[in-house]
């Protein structure tokens, strides 16, 4: 056997696997752009060597496979999957081909948000909704009428046009919303069971249950776009077809668009990737289709795919890479994060070498090992994050995570708190002044400006964020070979700021100081109320449990950063290399008002409701 039909057979044999892992099994391994990959590399070869072609290639047919656990359907036409365009230059190609095939046809274009859900065929009689199916092998489908009736959206007898139709069937996606999929997961998470790596896995196994209220249960929708078998009756267009759907009470994606032209199909489709994330559900492309339907029919479909249609694929998101290590990040607050160090792989444009691990519990509840095979996503073009572990790619040497003994920034044995949804967080139990290392940066961010405190986490030579404001000019000269020096002082651009955050005020500074629960807002309102680093330094929990806004827990965690040494160390620190440690326009002097109690009673002028004269007070300097 040759090398390439070494090749095709192994592509096959991966293909089918993939095939089987995402249309029956909900459980894929690789991405959707590293199986375009696999099917694209075959179709080459095959292309090359067309002796070698055979009936049962993954290019010759659809992917899917009919479960045992339902019965049997023969769809009405044959569903196929739809060939892919990567690149404005694949998409000028499709239309190349429909040019070549009708010479001196002129083409208008339906477009429509390729959403990543489970194909469904559905079956109506006279109006009557009787009989929902999956798309199995593309021939064959899986009967799942009644967990398709749970669908509160598909219509169980039609309106309009098509309720006269004998027989009638319709294509469709359905979806599982974002917003929906994000509150089953927590219950899922809540109840302790096994959350979905992403929507659609959840709404194909939601579509494909054996008991339908389990399906009812679950948050689905659907769009329908296609009609693929009608007696009596025939449409003109594509557009007229959706039409025809809204007027019967199908749901239709609103989002779908005319275009006069494959130019119009581009603006359509750079559009709706820039909105992509705000559409409410998943979309990996655009559904590009000939309107005209005798078109349609002229330039037919291959086993495989119609060739009147395209998907435009959007930027790939999701990819795998291989964890090379799990290290620990301390946060300003002094938590402890596990993160992923991994093999550098491209992503939606970016780099991604790292990946956020969250805490413990999320890397034992997705097994999470060093050696590990990992499919990541990077959601919104923003933060990238672990979906799953490829188990099946697991070395044998993969080597579970434990947290550390002790605290990597101060050495110290970790705290642990209770969060929200995480269980027990461990926390480094000393003060941010005490943290050294790769927090170096972290702590000083909120003070200075964000460029300078990540690049500042990778030197070495700055022992604690409480020393830079101590740096000297020479020093920090001597010491920032290769930082950008400014053109006005020749000094260090980082040093500038540093000395120039000496003077931002209180708010600033309880921002930075890393006391856990205590944000931007909480330190305004801090800030306003005492006026002074003295005067928050000796209140008590009770007292600044008065500010409204500021509840019995902020306080105590106020009130307990306050009464460590290690803390109030911290603060000498800071006074002594020059830090305005008061809020400018708060005087740390209290009101004529203060300490006394306003009643305020009556309705307000001008409302437009008789109110009870209900008493109102409020703490003056509260």
């Amino acid at each position: 056997m040759t090398k390439d039909a070494e090749r095709i057979e192994a592509l096959r044999e991966a293909i089918h696997r993939h095939n089987y892992l995402y249309y029956v099994e909900d459980r894929p391994e690789v991405s959707d752009a590293e199986y375009d990959g696999l099917l694209r590399e075959l179709r080459k070869l095959e292309e090359a060597h067309p002796e070698l072609v055979t009936p049962d290639s993954p290019t010759q047919a659809v992917g899917g496979h009919v479960a045992e656990a339902f019965a049997p359907v023969e769809h009405k036409g044959p569903m196929l999957s739809l060939d892919n365009a990567l690149s404005p230059d694949d998409l000028r190609e499709f239309e190349g081909r429909l040019r070549r095939s009708l010479p001196n046809a002129d083409f208008e274009y339906v477009c429509e948000p390729k959403i990543d859900g489970l194909g469904v065929a559905l079956l109506y009689t006279r109006g009557r909704f009787v009989r929902g199916a999956t798309r199995g092998d593309g021939r064959v489908g899986e009967d799942i009428t009644q967990n398709l009736r749970t669908i509160k959206v598909i219509p169980g007898s039609l309106k309009g046009e098509l309720a006269q139709t004998t027989s009638l069937e319709v294509r469709g996606e359905v979806f599982m919303p974002r917003d929906a999929f994000a509150r089953f997961n927590t219950s899922l998470e809540e109840a302790g069971q096994v959350t979905f790596a992403n929507p659609r896995n959840a709404a194909a196994g939601a579509v494909r249950q054996k008991d339908p209220s389990v399906t009812a249960s679950r948050p689905l929708d659907i769009f329908l776009y296609h009609v693929s078998h009608r007696e009596p009756g025939e449409f003109e267009s594509h557009w007229e077809v959706l039409e025809a759907l809204t007027a019967a009470g199908f749901p239709v994606n609103p989002r779908s668009e005319r275009c006069p032209d494959i130019e119009a199909v581009l603006d359509y489709a750079r559009r709706l990737e820039a909105e992509r994330d705000t559409l409410g559900y998943d979309a990996d492309g655009v559904v590009v289709k000939v309107n005209n339907l005798e078109q349609q029919r002229r330039l037919g479909a291959t086993s495989h795919h119609p060739r009147w249609a395209i998907a435009f694929k959007f930027a790939a998101r999701q990819a795998t890479t291989r964890v090379l290590d799990i290290t620990i990040n301390v946060g300003k607050t002094g938590a402890l994060t596990p993160a992923a160090s991994l093999e550098p792989v491209e992503l939606a444009g970016v780099t991604v070498s790292n990946v956020s691990l969250h805490n413990e519990d999320e890397v034992k509840r997705k097994d999470v090992r060093i050696g590990d095979t990992v499919l990541i996503e990077r959601a919104g073009d923003v933060i990238p994050y672990l979906v799953q572990v490829v188990t099946a790619k697991r070395p044998p040497d993969a080597r579970p995570f434990a947290m550390p003994h002790q605290c990597p920034a101060c050495g110290a044995p970790p705290s642990a708190r209770k969060a929200r949804r995480s269980g027990a967080a461990p926390m480094s139990p000393a003060p941010p002044s005490s943290r050294s290392g790769s927090s170096t940066g972290a702590r000083a961010e909120p003070w200075t400006s964000s460029t300078w405190g990540r690049s500042s986490s990778s030197s070495s030579w700055i022992a604690s964020w409480c020393e830079t404001w101590a740096t000297s000019t020479s020093s920090a000269s001597r010491r920032s070979r290769g930082w950008t020096v400014s053109r006005r002082n020749r000094r260090p651009i980082w040093w500038t700021a540093i000395q120039a955050s000496k003077g931002r005020g209180l708010s600033r500074v309880l921002n930075g100081l890393g006391i856990r629960m205590i944000g931007e807002r909480a330190a305004q309102l801090l800030a306003a109320r005492f006026g002074s680093m003295d005067r928050l330094e000796n209140a008590g929990a009770d007292e600044i449990n008065q500010i409204p806004g500021i509840g019995p827990k902020i306080a105590e965690s106020v009130a307990r950063f306050f009464h460590d040494e290690r803390s109030r160390k911290t603060i000498r620190h800071l006074r002594d290399v020059g830090l305005d440690l008061t809020e400018k326009g708060v005087s740390d002097q209290p009101g004529p008002l203060t300490g006394k109690v306003l009643v305020l009673t009556g309705s307000l002028k001008g409302s437009p409701e008789t109110r009870p004269r209900t008493p109102f007070s409020a703490r003056a300097g509260a």
